[in-house]
């Protein structure tokens, strides 16, 4: 019986693992579609018409499928939301001025912000061999970076705040939002981002178009290739963000989170085949050191962080 039970584990773990590599494929490849979509948009309304597009779908899947969408603690709820839309504002809008490698780079210093943000808000124990692993990846991330001190790179240093601010998100689903249904946390997200979203086209201004780049560019009037653009990046993050919730379900999550570090290297495989974009020998060491230090962070469970 225990063989048989054993096996089941060993199967479901493995079947976790093949969900978040297919979820991370997908959005590394997704990700990379904001090269097209800055082409024709600002950030502003790209957030907009992406979370309508995604509430929408929810919705209809709440009226087909009976999904839950009300959360049941609101405050928990919106703060995580607002992290995860800061996070996601920062991040998207450094993809339309540094290659996904450094963006992806950034992004991957959440779980040391988690280390960082456990001692200091919650006063827990860090092993040391999570103090090291979290030296090892921060070293990975300047090795992709590879700041200048002698120049303010904005955009390049952009993406540490989006991992920064996607730590309190991780904290916050695990202290604040414990019970909440997947469905509720993503339609919660991706509502917060098209207020955002408005909001920001109200600042930069609804009917001024313009050339102000990314961050500064209010509403044009959507083309074909817009929203083809969007619909394709919405579908994939709701697929590729499906695959993710289905792997923690199928798998000891033990086992199965030290695969979404997988991303950067489908994110950089993929702008390789699209745009002929390849860090050079030393991003590639960054990245596996970022990659040793977060599996090593994520298989640590005994301090239970």
């Amino acid at each position: 019986m225990s063989k048989v039970v054993t096996a089941g584990r060993i199967n479901s773990s493995l079947q976790g693992a093949a969900f978040m590599v297919c979820g991370m494929a997908i959005l590394g490849l997704t990700d990379n579609f904001i090269v097209y979509i800055a082409h024709e948009a600002g950030l502003w309304q790209f957030l907009l018409m992406r979370s309508l597009m995604a509430c929408g779908l929810m919705a209809l899947g709440a009226l087909i499928l009976g999904w839950c969408l009300r959360p049941r603690r609101w405050p928990g709820v919106i703060i995580r939301s607002l992290c995860a839309a800061f996070s996601m504002v920062i991040y998207f809008g450094a993809l339309a001025y540094v290659p996904i490698a450094q963006a992806a780079a950034g992004m991957f210093t959440a779980p040391i912000f988690v280390l960082i943000f456990s001692v200091l808000l919650f006063g827990r124990n860090i092993s040391l061999i999570r103090i090291l692993a979290a030296i090892c990846g921060f070293a990975g991330v300047l090795m992709v970076l590879q700041p200048n001190p002698g120049a303010l790179q904005v955009f390049a240093i952009l993406p540490v705040f989006a991992g920064l601010t996607w730590g309190f998100v991780a904290l916050a689903t695990r202290y604040l939002c414990e019970g909440e249904d997947t469905v509720t946390l993503l339609f919660a997200f991706f509502a917060t981002l098209g207020i955002l979203g408005a909001v920001g086209l109200l600042v930069t201004g609804f009917g001024f178009g313009g050339s102000r780049g990314f961050f500064g560019r209010g509403w044009v009037t959507p083309g074909y290739d817009l929203w083809f653009w969007i619909t394709v990046h919405t579908l994939g993050a709701l697929v590729g963000l499906w695959c993710i919730t289905r792997a923690y379900r199928a798998g000891d999550p033990s086992y199965v989170a030290p695969f979404e570090y997988s991303f950067p290297i489908f994110a950089t495989c993929w702008a390789w085949i699209m745009f002929g974009d390849l860090p050079g020998p030393l991003g590639w060491a960054g990245f596996a050191l970022i990659i040793l230090g977060g599996m090593t962070i994520a298989l640590c469970r005994r301090d239970d962080v």
